[in-house]
């Protein structure tokens, strides 16, 4: 069993924070300690004089394991824009050494940490580095979520390509549905599962509300820690 997954995405805003708080919450479900773990986030908001991630704030709320915002999102950003941005706009340097140091305290006290990262694979981080950069430094194997609307099936290719490329290990993809509407969507994942190198671990279901997330999605989940060797 590995110690934990680096979740990354085909794009923003395609669920990489539902499938990470899901896999938390399967894992705590199989009485494993699992925390999750949001390196650097934009769009913060001010919780109790504390800048906060909403996202941050989910893995918190699903992981086993409790530990002090400050470990879970040691960088975060009020403006929601691209992170590296974020940091030139508040002088700020986002450090690998310190997210790195992060990590070791999350795999300290957990069985398996999830780590969602920002954006998709090629966002920067600083003048030199980025999510990719990152995912390699970290050592953990990487779960892309592939965003399941129009055009998926290029940025899906492509985003695979790119961390196999960077010498990632890719566990899989799960494909996570956008919208109720998608057109051709078994037609759309019939082609990534033909395409992809890396297997698929998964599809979950469109959610419009995560509090209810529905059968399927929960037994896929449970597949996918299963594929992964969680229980083994």
């Amino acid at each position: 069993m590995d110690k934990g997954y680096f979740i990354t995405g085909t794009d923003t805003d395609v669920g990489k924070t539902f499938v990470a708080a899901e896999l938390l919450k399967a894992l705590r479900d199989a009485g494993l300690r699992a925390s999750g773990f949001k390196p650097v986030a934009s769009g913060g908001v001010w919780v109790d004089g504390q800048l906060c991630n909403q996202d941050a704030l989910t893995l918190m709320a699903e992981s086993s394991v409790q530990l002090p915002y400050e470990l879970v999102n040691p960088y975060c950003f009020e403006p929601a824009i691209a992170p590296h941005i974020a940091a030139k706009y508040t002088d700020t340097i986002i450090d690998f050494s310190i997210i790195r140091s992060r990590l070791d305290s999350h795999l300290a006290v957990s069985d398996v940490v999830v780590v969602e990262a920002a954006g998709g694979w090629k966002v920067p981080l600083n003048d030199t580095s980025g999510v990719d950069d990152l995912a390699y430094e970290s050592g953990l194997p990487v779960i892309l979520v592939v965003g399941l609307k129009l055009g998926c099936i290029n940025h899906a290719l492509l985003s695979e390509q790119a961390i196999l490329d960077k010498g990632c290990q890719l566990a899989g993809w799960v494909g996570n549905s956008l919208s109720e509407g998608f057109e051709a969507k078994n037609d759309n994942i019939k082609t990534l599962k033909q395409r992809m190198k890396s297997p698929c671990l998964g599809v979950l279901e469109y959610q419009v509300n995560g509090e209810h997330v529905d059968v399927e999605s929960r037994r896929n989940m449970s597949a996918v820690l299963d594929y992964l060797g969680i229980f083994r």
